[in-house]
C-alpha cells in the first residue's frame, strides 16, 4: 500500500484530498493544527501539531513516504488577506511551514511533493481589466502581486523549485483559483465569496437584502473541489514539475454570483454594494498550459458546485434552529 501525507488536512482542501486518495488506496496520515470542522477526517493516522515546529515535522516524517502534499498556509478569504492586518502572521507562518516541511522531507530523502501556491501570486498590473485579466502560467514575472500572501506564495513557489533542482526532489507545483465546495468555512471573516455569499442568501428573507463589497463588477472564476483534487492528482502522476494554473475558465462577476446564488435559493434579493477589501479588478484561471501537459482541464459548470455548495451551507445555517 502507498503512503502519502497530506500537510493541512484538517482545512477545506486538505480534508478533501485525505478522502481522495484513501479511495485510490492510499495509506494517509493527516496533519494540521486542527481536526477537520465539518467532519471526521478520513486520515488513518492524524497528527495535531504546528508545522512552524521543525521538531513536529520530524514527528510527521519519520518514515518513507511515496508522496507528500503540503496545502498548510495562514490564509483566508478577502475579509482576511486583503486588509493588512494580517500580513505579518500570513508571510511569517506560511514561510515558516514551507521551510520546515522541504527541510524534514530531504532530511528523510521524501522526494515526490506537491506544492498549493495561488493565483494571488499573479501581478496585479495584469489583473486590472475586469474583463480581460491576464494569468497565463508565463505571466508572473515580472513579479507584483497584489498583497503580502501572493507574494509568500511566490517566494514559496521558488523555494520548493529550488530544492527540486539542487536535491533531485519531484517538486509538483499548482496554482489554485478559488476552490469552493461543501466543508468548506462559510463564516467568521476566513470564509472566501462563494461560501460568503451562499451564506448572506441563505440568511436572507425572500425580498431582502445582502450586502457585496465594491461594486460588484469585479471578475473571479471559481472551481468545485473534486475538479481541484482531480487536477491535483494528474499533476502529481505527471512528469510535469509547473508551476500550472488549476481553476476554472468560467469567468463572472460578483454579482453574477450573486445571482447565481439567488436562483438557486428561489429567492429574490436586493445587492447593497458596500466598502470592503477587493483584491484585484479581474481574475481568470488560462488553462492552455494544463490542456496541453495534462490533456485534461476542468469543465464542470459554475453553477453545478454552486448549487451543492448552497445546499450544504443552508442546512449549516438552519442547524442552530433545529
Amino acid at each position: 500500500m502507498k503512503k502519502a501525507v497530506v500537510c493541512g488536512a484538517g482545512g477545506f482542501i486538505g480534508s478533501h484530498l485525505v478522502t481522495r486518495l484513501r479511495r485510490e488506496g492510499y495509506w494517509v496520515r493527516g496533519v494540521d493544527l486542527k481536526f477537520p470542522e465539518y467532519s471526521a477526517t478520513s486520515a488513518h493516522d492524524f497528527i495535531r501539531g504546528d508545522l512552524r515546529d521543525p521538531l513536529i515535522c520530524r514527528e510527521v516524517f519519520d518514515q518513507p513516504f511515496d508522496q507528500v502534499y503540503q496545502l498548510a498556509a495562514d490564509m483566508g478569504g478577502a475579509g482576511y488577506v486583503f486588509t493588512g492586518l494580517n500580513d505579518a502572521d500570513i508571510m511569517h507562518n506560511s514561510s515558516l511551514i514551507n521551510l520546515n516541511v522541504l527541510e524534514a522531507c530531504q532530511r528523510r530523502n521524501l522526494g515526490h511533493i506537491f506544492y498549493s501556491s495561488s493565483a494571488c501570486m499573479y501581478p496585479e498590473h495584469n489583473q486590472l481589466d475586469p474583463s480581460n485579466p491576464n494569468c497565463a502560467e508565463e505571466s508572473a514575472y515580472p513579479a507584483d502581486p497584489d498583497s503580502e500572501y501572493g507574494w509568500e506564495k511566490l517566494f514559496s513557489e521558488r523555494i520548493y523549485l529550488a530544492f527540486g533542482r539542487n536535491y533531485g526532489m519531484q517538486v509538483r507545483i499548482a496554482r489554485f483559483h478559488n476552490i469552493f465546495g461543501p466543508d468548506g468555512t462559510w463564516t467568521g471573516g476566513k470564509e472566501k465569496a462563494p461560501a460568503a455569499i451562499c451564506r448572506k442568501v441563505a440568511e436572507a428573507a425572500d425580498g431582502g437584502t445582502i450586502e457585496i463589497w465594491g461594486d460588484g463588477e469585479q471578475t473571479r472564476s471559481f472551481l468545485y473541489i473534486d475538479e481541484c483534487l482531480e487536477g491535483v492528482r494528474r499533476l502529481m502522476d505527471s512528469d510535469w514539475t509547473g508551476p500550472v494554473n488549476i481553476g476554472s475558465e468560467e469567468m463572472v462577476t460578483i454579482n453574477q454570483l450573486a445571482k447565481m446564488a439567488m436562483t438557486i435559493a428561489g429567492k429574490t434579493l436586493s445587492l447593497k454594494h458596500i466598502p470592503g477589501p477587493l483584491g484585484v479588478r479581474g481574475r481568470n484561471s488560462d488553462n492552455r498550459l494544463i490542456r496541453q501537459k495534462l490533456n485534461w482541464a476542468p469543465s464542470q459548470p459554475l453553477e453545478e458546485g454552486l448549487a451543492r455548495t448552497y445546499a450544504w451551507i443552508a442546512g449549516q445555517v438552519a442547524e442552530p434552529q433545529r
